[in-house]
């Protein structure tokens, strides 16, 4: 730290309990009580120097013994006076970073200008600040730390203005493009080359380069009033959002003991807070939230997700400001597509803990995502669909797939709470839009969990959840598990099973079509190679992969039939029983002719394999042919 050494007697200042002594050779003729500390003094040192001095002792009465002054509000108290009667009898002593600003202060305070005699102490204290403390990183740093002690004093000389000035002209300049001799965050002295000095000595040897977080550390200690208006400083003079952010991030996690119990890698830095004596206490946390929340940027992928969700869990905790929470919920609603399963997973931290989770403010969260995303001109269901067809993916169409797949993974997380009602369960599905899930599976999985746990809903209410599933967006292993599946209601097991019966059929065409194609291409090689007996060994293996897959198939389909025939049965047992035709009621009910639309997939899926079994024989002849027609040759 940086200083200067005034005056040139020696010390002849000594304490004794409460009271300080001049030991001059002269008898004491004044009495200074600065609080609880006396000063025993002489007149003509302290009026030649000071205009409010002058004018205390001559109001002084000359009748009384002593002459005692009293200097109540003088800035920094009694040990700043220490030091300005120290000036006034021109006895050595240091002026640095640490009492620049009381010095400064108590001057102006007792009126030491020039006026009183040359290089008074306002001007000494005056230009030891202006040309060496704002000229260096740390000792701007100390001057303004100390101005939290005496702010109205130093606000009135703009001392902590001129400091934020410095440190934000400093943290926007790249440090490692700081001059010689000396870094001015504490780094190694430089030559003039840029080289590291030893000892005065050039070693050849480069500093390491510096990343824009070297400030960080330094700035969280300052307390919050001064923190605050120093960002905004920086932010004046343009340092980027991202740079603000993670330093408020920094500032946040430093004085906010409930951050670090659930601290994450991907935090913006990788600098470790410095743990405090003793954590603050919940009313200042809770002012500092708000602050925080003042201060962050609002803007999308400046402040990392699992960040914000700290803070969101800590506001509801302290029972932060309902404006703090909802902003912490806005912001991570604009970039829900980054969070994890882990981070929307909040204990809800109500007193009536109705639910283990807080589901509501989950829901709250993935409104304002999606609003987001429909004010940002997100991908609407035509647009899905016609981007789907040509083949491409909009890039505005990834983060809402990845928020489905979050919000399915967090509906199968909070199904099994018994105390979940179904509105409020059935409220989070659906508001995720139908485009934005490829697949079903997801939903129908919490459908299932949630049924199983609730086993008590009636078959009403589990047909409108199990609508909030499209049946043909599910895949082939969750078609299976379903139409086994007890707990869906019987309408939707129909509807599964009769899809699933497209998919089969789909799925065996496919094989057809690329059997065709085998066969093609088989011809077309067999006219270029000069042996056959390697495109042979190969076509078996084809066929033998083939005809698995349609073994499969087939039983499948098998399967199939049976289950749709017993459910058959049980339908027209229940149309006897009350004398009606229920399986046409049924069918018109689910608005498609199951019957017919078995019947034509079994028939086809028959037919199908039989013409492939007659493609796979005249394959093995044809190949059987051309052997002979080569050995003949030979």
């Amino acid at each position: 730290m940086a200083c200067v050494k005034l005056g040139s007697k020696t010390d002849a200042f000594h304490k004794q309990g409460q009271a300080w002594f001049c030991t001059t050779g002269l008898p004491s003729d004044i009495v200074v009580e600065v609080g609880e500390m006396s000063f025993h003094l002489h007149k003509f040192p302290l009026l030649s120097k000071s205009g409010v001095m002058e004018r205390l002792i001559s109001e002084a009465s000359e009748e009384e013994e002593g002459r005692v002054i009293t200097i109540p509000d003088i800035p920094g108290g009694a040990k700043t006076f220490e030091l300005v009667a120290k000036f006034c009898y021109g006895v050595k002593f240091e002026l640095t970073a640490s009492n620049v600003v009381y010095l400064r202060c108590a001057a102006e305070h007792l009126e030491m200008t020039e006026e009183y005699g040359e290089d008074n102490l306002i001007t000494q204290s005056e230009a030891f600040l202006n040309q060496v403390v704002l000229r260096n990183w740390k000792d701007s740093l100390k001057a303004l730390q100390t101005c939290d002690d005496i702010l109205p004093y130093a606000e009135e000389l703009n001392i902590p203005k001129r400091c934020m000035e410095s440190l934000a002209t400093k943290a926007s300049t790249d440090p490692n493009l700081f001059g010689w001799p000396v870094k001015e965050h504490g780094g190694p002295m430089q030559s003039p080359g840029g080289s590291v000095l030893w000892n005065g000595i050039s070693t050849g040897a480069r500093p390491k380069k510096s990343s824009s977080d070297w400030w960080y550390e330094d700035a969280s200690t300052l307390s919050l009033p001064l923190y605050q208006r120093l960002i905004s400083v920086m932010e004046s003079r343009g340092i980027k959002q991202e740079i603000i952010a993670a330093s408020i991030t920094f500032y946040a996690k430093k004085y906010l003991p409930g951050l670090n119990r659930r601290q994450g890698n991907d935090y913006s830095t990788n600098l470790k807070p410095v743990s405090l004596g003793s954590p603050p206490s919940e009313e200042d946390q809770k002012l500092l939230l708000e602050e925080v929340d003042r201060l962050l940027p609002f803007q999308k992928r400046v402040v990392p997700t699992k960040f914000l969700f700290g803070l969101l869990r800590t506001a509801m905790i302290l029972r932060a400001n309902p404006s703090c929470i909802s902003n912490f919920e806005k912001r991570i609603g604009m970039q829900l597509d980054q969070a994890t399963l882990e981070d929307l997973l909040m204990p809800n931290f109500s007193y009536s803990m109705e639910t283990l989770y807080n589901v509501d403010c989950t829901q709250r969260i993935l409104d304002h995502f999606l609003a987001m995303e429909q004010i940002t001109g997100g991908v609407s269901p035509c647009s899905a669909d016609d981007e789907q067809l040509i083949g491409s993916s909009g890039p505005s169409l990834t983060p809402i797939t990845m928020v489905a797949k979050l919000i399915d993974g967090y509906l199968a997380e909070v199904a099994p709470d018994v105390n979940l009602k179904l509105p409020k369960f059935q409220a989070l599905a659906a508001a995720v839009p139908e485009y934005a899930r490829p697949l079903d599976d997801g939903l129908y999985r919490a459908i299932d969990i949630f049924l199983k746990s609730h086993p008590w809903l009636a078959e009403s209410d589990r047909e409108q959840l199990c609508r909030l599933m499209d049946c043909q967006k599910l895949s082939l292993e969750a078609c299976t598990h379903a139409a086994q599946n007890e707990r869906l209601p019987l309408r939707i097991v129909v509807q599964v099973l009769f899809f699933e019966q497209l998919q089969l059929r789909t799925s065996i065409a496919d094989c057809f079509l690329v059997s065709e194609n085998l066969d093609g291409s088989r011809q077309l090689r067999s006219g270029f190679a000069g042996s056959t007996e390697g495109g042979w060994a190969t076509t078996v293996r084809e066929n033998q992969v083939l005809k698995v897959g349609m073994d499969n198939m087939r039983t499948r389909v098998s399967e199939l039939e049976k289950e749709c025939s017993n459910m058959r049965q049980e339908i027209e047992k229940l149309g006897r029983v009350k004398g009606s035709s229920t399986w046409g009621n049924v069918s018109k009910k689910f608005g498609f002719k199951i019957k017919s639309q078995m019947c034509s997939a079994q028939e086809g899926s028959v037919t199908n394999q039989h013409n492939a079994s007659e493609k796979v024989e005249k394959l093995k002849e044809r190949h059987g042919k051309q052997k002979k027609d080569s050995v003949k040759d030979e």
